[in-house]
């Protein structure tokens, strides 16, 4: 049997057909550009685990709160602004992809606009991409897409708000794109089965991606309201699949 393809493809305008042949001493770091920041070094011994738990601020995160209370200090913002804009950054969370994708599924003639133009579809349900491209892809049962940023952590942010700390982590960033079906079984309990083409695709600062999974069975009757809490942000990105009713259920 052939060897399935694991590198991210990295989208240039148009939709990938067909992926080049997987190699596994291939060097990935040059497969990426940098745009102002380190690529990350991949290495196919990496088995870390991938932390789904919250955790405790990082360095960074410190570093970044530090900064935000002395540009309150110096009066280039006031806590006022920075409360709006925290507002306004957490209205945009999954409940909206979730509406996306629930009318998609619904609305053949709104999938096809989400998979030519996602980001001129998406306007329907107010979302204002900035500068950045939305392109959107489907699970069928030919190919399952997994979505990663190798670089940083590149997200739809204003249809997905922020991503979950696993997204942006090193571990993900790593293994992903070398072994995508152990972290898809691994990590998320997503086990893709072998007949099934696993592609990875690299998120950029100018083109971000979603996917729409394969609408749950047993879900016919169901509102669109009712679908869209279906959706979870492990869906979108192609990590797990859409959740069952009888999933939301026990979550609920």
């Amino acid at each position: 049997m052939a060897k399935r393809d694991n590198r991210p493809v990295r989208y240039d305008g148009k939709k990938p057909d067909v992926p080049p042949a997987h190699d596994d001493a291939a060097d990935f770091p040059k497969y990426l550009y940098n745009k102002g920041h380190a690529p990350v070094p991949h290495n196919k011994h990496d088995h870390r685990h991938i932390d789904l738990e919250p955790h405790e601020m990082t360095y960074w995160e410190q570093r970044i709160s530090g900064l935000t209370r002395l540009l309150v200090e110096k009066g280039v913002m006031t806590l006022d602004e920075m409360r709006r804009s925290i507002e306004e950054d957490q209205t945009r969370n999954i409940a909206l992809g979730g509406k996306v994708v629930a009318r998609a599924w619904v609305d053949p003639e709104f999938k096809k606009r989400l998979l030519e133009d996602a980001r001129e579809a998406c306007q329907e349900f107010g979302v204002q991409m900035d500068n950045s491209e939305l392109v959107a892809y489907e699970q069928t049962d030919d190919v399952h897409w997994v979505i990663v940023c190798t670089l940083c952590s590149c997200y739809p942010r204003p249809l997905l708000g922020n991503p979950p700390h696993w997204y942006k982590s090193t571990a993900y960033r790593n293994r992903v794109v070398v072994d995508p079906r152990g972290v898809l079984k691994e990590e998320f309990g997503t086990a893709v089965p072998d007949d099934v083409e696993v592609r990875v695709i690299d998120s950029t600062a100018d083109t971000r991606f979603i996917i729409i999974p394969k609408r749950p069975p047993g879900t016919e009757g169901m509102s669109e309201e009712e679908l869209a809490d279906l959706v979870t942000c492990e869906a979108i990105v192609g990590c797990a699949h859409a959740k069952s009713p009888g999933q939301a259920k026990a979550a609920g």
